[in-house]
């Protein structure tokens, strides 16, 4: 069963995917909303190749657990996600993946550029996995 990790933003969506097993996470691609004509099509695109059968989008929150606008922007697309497709959706906390994403790069000694490009998707694996740790509890 594979399972895709969408972390949403407005200008950019991180796409990670499990293994098969639904064991690990890693990431895919971002798919940039100012160059990407229509996002949605290329996620079903993603879908169909990758045989999905379950999508988690991050959620993200304040430190004290509320749900300030971004997180009202990512319940939104989860429910477009919800409506355009026959698969359950699942919003997962998704407080400091960037951050931690971040970190792991830079302690890589990745350089600004090369971060900017591959953060959204080391932040979709980083939540899918832990989505994945806790379904496997």
């Amino acid at each position: 069963m594979r399972i895709m990790g969408l972390d949403y933003g407005e200008r950019r969506i991180g796409v990670a995917m499990s293994d098969l097993f639904g064991w690990t996470a890693q990431g895919v691609e971002v798919i940039d909303q100012k160059v990407v004509a229509d996002p949605m099509a290329r996620i079903v695109e993603l879908i169909k190749q990758y045989e999905v059968e379950s999508i988690v989008v991050g959620l993200p929150k304040n430190m004290n657990g509320t749900v300030g606008p971004s997180g009202e922007n990512c319940i939104a697309f989860a429910e477009k996600l919800k409506e355009t497709l026959s698969l359950p959706v699942q919003l997962w906390d998704e407080r400091l993946t960037t951050v931690s994403a971040e970190r792991t790069l830079l302690e890589a000694d990745v350089s600004r550029r090369k971060r900017k490009l591959v953060i959204d998707k080391m932040a979709a694996a980083i939540l899918l996995q832990s989505y994945l740790d806790s379904i496997s509890k």
